[in-house]
Parts: structure tokens; sequence; C-alpha cells
């Protein structure tokens, strides 16, 4: 799989902000169930499954079978192409924000 893929897939998984909040919590317990996940979130469980497939296929969850139960955690390595991403554009904007500040300070010492 491409990196461009790689990143496209993450994006896509953290761009619906009930994912993003499934996500959180995922990240926030150790481990978790669907059940728990369901749990106060006004979401059904087969939408909650939904979201965690989609999170599980772009690298940001890994279960854990045991027994009837599936557990669910973060998988930190799931966000490296993201990160690497971000990092190469914030050396773009961290140069642009220091020639900012230069001119700001050249038109108001």
């Amino acid at each position: 799989m491409s990196e461009a893929h790689r990143i496209d897939r993450v994006l896509h998984a953290l761009s619906v902000p009930t994912r993003r909040a499934v996500f959180e919590r995922i990240v926030r317990a150790r481990e978790i169930t669907v059940a728990d996940l369901t749990e106060g979130s006004g979401v059904t469980q087969g939408a909650i499954s939904q979201h965690l497939k989609l999170l599980k296929q772009a690298g940001l969850v890994a279960e854990r079978p045991d027994g009837r139960k599936v557990y669910y955690r973060a998988a930190p390595e799931g966000l490296e192409p993201l990160f690497d991403w971000m990092s190469h554009y914030g050396l773009f904007w961290r140069d642009r924000f220091a020639d900012l500040r230069s001119l700001l300070k050249e038109i108001d010492p």
C-alpha cells in the first residue's frame, strides 16, 4: 500500500466526528469492548461496529478476542503516516511563521 493511500485511510477514518469520538474513547481506555463503547454514546452497537471496522482497516485500532468478547485498543503506529505527513508541513509552516514575525516587526517595531 502506498504512503499516500495509508494517509488517505487515516484521514478518512478520523474525518467523522462520531468515529473520532470512538477512537478517543479507545485511546483513553487500555482496552474496551463494543458494548462498553456503545454504552452512553447514543450510537447503536451496529454503528459502533462499523466505525471500529474502518478504524481497524486504517490501522488505528487492534483487537484481542477473549471468549465471546472482543477487546479493542489503540494502535499508535497507525498514526505514523499522518504524523510523518504533518511533520513535513510543520517545517514549511514554521518557516512561514518566522518570516511573518520578521515582517510584522519591520512594519511595527
